[in-house]
């Protein structure tokens, strides 16, 4: 099979065609290409041909593959793959370098995307969809941000309209909804937030569980110079773009383009073929605009001749359709790619076609692909609003942009336009480059404006936790915090410090950062209370290689619900980014909470000690909590199959990864009543060593306790842990907390009025087991007994 020779159909019409055809006719492996209907460039040589079937003809494409023993198809434009085109030849057994009807959604269909981006946490911008008119009118007229206005189905790459208005946006809304500019494809509307920042253009091959990036682009939508003018299919492109560092790649890889890839395939319609995700680069980070489901233009002009001369892009299609990229090598020159359009007089509006191109004395090294071209009795004529795209590599950007416009000089035809400031972006960002001098903060890795738009972000979840005695603000030095305010009398300050362990992983692997914090918060919190010390502020610690804005806002937002929850003011923090130490999207967080108790009622109590005879009260965890995850990772790790993105085996309704991030509970405020009646003796919060080492921790040295398994049931995911770890009850029982977050001693005689206290506060008591001698237990400090019930 690794010999057999290739008969390629590939189906389209433009630039993007004609440059595909051009280097699958460089492959010794490719004994034909067909280009279906194909244009006035596209059958060249003796290995590529025309043939006149349109895109979407389904039954003559198939039957003429049939009878030309093609072996591999690749649809160019998205019509044919949204119309089915993959699913039409693997009905007759051909593979496609192309998505599935499904998979082809990611761009037939803005809301399907919108929709697919917020289930799987893909950052985008703010988005409602519409189909009634009125209702969108009247929700632009809400918006305080500008928006731009996507008809969600396909409309040729026109049918985004970027109004600067409030008026405009309404105007633009009617002519999308109302006088159907752009046809069905305007019955559904995305109105969407605007995003401000460079854009960035990133195409990457897919098998469905593999993605390669391939160098960043940058185009240019504006029909003229100085980006002004209409939008256009684009005008020019370049690549590499100077903003897509390596660094910010393999972010946009590790935030976007595996977790779409993911996605897809989780989703039930895993992607083959290429993937082209338009991003924006704002202040918080990257952020998706839109995905194609194929290879863009003019961005294929400028990144095929990019490719490697050993590159072969025949084996790279036929990799990404047989589900093996993996196996494959794709690797580009170190050079830059540049391309200009000519355009047709009028375009992106109506223009004239049938105008003679004349094409004569082209520069060595330059290309020109035919887009909007036909041969006519032996003459080139126009046929299309963009007719060529002129390209060229070159050791630096300059050189290429300056060899493509050598091209361009070669070529006349009347009426004949073109952008004259392809790259201008680059140039600029270039020049203020070399203005700079020496070294900056910001070239070692640390954006230092990336942390002051974090602290504006976060402000008001942190004015948000304010209470008596701390006014909850950010910014300065430090936080106050006044005790006499929060009406303490003879106080002792009580401290913690804790972190969440390697549950962190989970949540970078799922994107899901909003219950980590609260998780911080509540390990913290609960050693408080266990001491009687009731929480009073907090301070987090987050560090981490590279600064994502809204991953740590995400963070902080958790922080400051597990502070509302507990009663403490979050008064401050510290962000550290600290590239090389950690790697990219690897953060951690620490917290430091301060509580404060009078002193005649620190727990364990001295004036009313935990005797033998005393009752052991439970309640409730919410799942793991934040210990034991290193094993828990371990366990999923051995399941063959179990993703974090699988249907959780005990909650059939969400995914692993989310029951898994299932916050800490905080057991604050719902104690507070009975510690302040003097009912409660002594409490042991069960984190890292489960009941074998904390409950110890809060006992007189000549007492043990003897809990009953039998007298709460193990919650679900701990049976499930059990079973797929193959754990003894002992292992249970000093790793995770099976299910009793909080373990509590009382007098025999107060029990019914802490449990009717706990339970007005809606906690699940359970009366879990009893003090002992340590003599009446063989010295054992604690017993765990009817554990068969596990």
């Amino acid at each position: 099979m690794a010999s057999e020779k290739l008969t390629i159909l590939l189906v389209g019409a433009g630039g993007r065609e004609h440059a595909i055809a051009w280097r699958l006719a460089q492959s010794e492996r490719v004994e034909h290409v067909y280009v279906a209907p194909g244009n006035g460039g596209t059958a060249f040589g003796d290995k590529v041909t025309n043939i006149n079937i349109g895109v979407s003809d389904f039954p003559k494409l198939t039957e003429f593959a049939q009878q030309n023993n093609v072996n591999l198809v690749v649809p160019g434009p998205e019509q044919p793959s949204v119309d089915g085109i993959q699913l039409a030849f693997k009905k007759i057994g051909v593979p496609c370098f192309g998505p599935s009807p499904k998979a082809a959604l990611m761009e037939g269909s803005k809301t399907f995307s919108k929709d697919f981006m917020k289930k799987h946490n893909i950052p985008t911008a703010a988005y409602e969809n519409f189909t009634d008119f009125e209702k969108a009118k009247a929700y632009v007229e809400s918006v305080n941000h500008n928006v731009v206005l996507k008809a969600s189905g396909l409309a040729a790459g026109k049918g985004v309209l970027i109004p600067t208005t409030k008026e405009e946006a309404l105007a633009g809304l009617k002519s999308i909804m109302v006088d159907k500019e752009f046809g069905e494809a305007g019955d559904e509307v995305v109105v969407e937030e605007f995003l401000e920042g460079q854009e960035l253009s990133v195409l990457a091959f897919s098998d469905g569980y593999t993605i390669i990036p391939l160098p960043p682009a940058q185009d240019h939508k504006r029909a003229h110079d100085g980006d002004e003018g209409p939008n256009t299919g684009g005008m020019g492109c370049y690549a590499p773009t100077p903003i897509g560092t390596p660094e910010l790649i393999e972010q946009v890889k590790r935030t976007i383009l595996q977790p779409t890839i993911d996605g897809m395939r989780r989703d039930g319609f895993p992607f083959v073929g290429m993937l082209f995700t338009g991003l924006m680069l704002t202040a918080s980070g990257p952020k998706v605009l839109e995905y194609n489901v194929r290879f863009g233009d003019p961005e294929t002009e400028v990144v095929l001749p990019l490719l490697s001369d050993d590159c072969d892009l025949a084996e790279i299609m036929l990799a990404c359709a047989e589900g093996r990229l993996d196996a494959v090598s794709i690797t580009t020159k170190q050079e830059y790619g540049a391309t200009v359009i000519i355009a047709s007089g009028g375009y992106p509006g109506s223009y004239p076609k049938n105008k003679e191109i004349t094409i004569k004395d082209i520069p060595k090294d330059v290309l020109v692909f035919h887009a909007g071209t036909k041969l006519e009795n032996g003459k080139l004529l126009t046929s299309g609003g963009r007719v060529l795209a002129v390209s060229a590599t070159g050791s630096t950007l300059r050189e290429a942009v300056d060899k493509a416009y050598a091209g361009v000089k070669s070529i006349e035809f009347e009426g004949m336009y073109y952008r004259n400031d392809i790259a201008h972006r680059a140039f600029k960002y270039a020049d203020e480059q070399q203005k700079e001098t020496g070294l900056s903060y910001a070239a070692a890795g640390v954006d230092i404006d990336a942390g002051n738009l974090l602290v504006e972000k976060i402000k008001p979840l942190v004015k948000s936790t304010r209470r008596v005695g701390a006014d909850s603000d950010i910014g300065g030095f430090g936080g106050l915090f006044d005790l006499k305010a929060a009406g303490f009398v003879d106080p002792i300050l009580v401290s913690a410090t804790d972190g969440i362990g390697t549950k962190l992983k989970i949540a970078q692997t799922c994107g899901i950062h909003d219950t980590v914090g609260i998780d911080l918060v509540a390990m913290n919190v609960n050693d408080l209370i266990v001491q009687g010390a009731e929480p009073l502020l907090f301070l987090d610690y987050y560090a981490c290689g590279k600064l994502e804005v809204d991953v740590a806002k995400d963070f902080v937002a958790g922080v400051a619900e597990g502070c509302l929850q507990a009663g403490a003011a979050l008064i401050g923090g510290e962000t550290a980014e600290m590239p090389g130490l950690y790697e990219l999207g690897d953060y951690d967080g620490a917290g430091f909470s301060v509580g404060a108790v009078e002193r005649s009622k620190i727990l364990p109590r001295a004036d009313n000690p935990i005797k033998a005879g005393d009752v052991l009260l439970g309640l409730a965890s919410s799942g793991v909590h934040s210990n034991g995850f290193s094993l828990v990772r371990k366990i999923i790790a051995t399941q063959p199959g179990l993703s974090y993105q699988s249907p959780c085996p005990w909650k059939k309704d969400t995914t692993l990864g989310r029951a898994l991030l299932t916050p800490t509970r905080i057991y604050v405020k719902q104690l507070l009543p009975a510690i302040r009646k003097d009912l409660i003796k002594g409490m042991a919060h069960i984190t890292g060593g489960g009941f074998l080492d904390n409950i110890p921790r809060v006992m007189p040295k000549d007492l043990g306790v003897k809990l009953d398994a039998k007298a709460w049931e193990l919650p679900a995911i701990f049976k499930w842990l059990k079973q797929a770890g193959n754990l003894s009850a002992y292992e249970m029982s000093r790793t995770f907390n099976c299910g009793i977050g909080m373990v509590i001693a009382v007098d025999a005689g107060s029990v019914a009025e802490v449990k009717s206290l706990l339970e007005q506060a809606n906690e699940t008591v359970y009366q879990i087991g009893q003090v002992f001698s340590k003599a009446d237990l063989n010295g054992e400090e604690v017993i765990v007994s009817n554990t068969e019930s596990w």
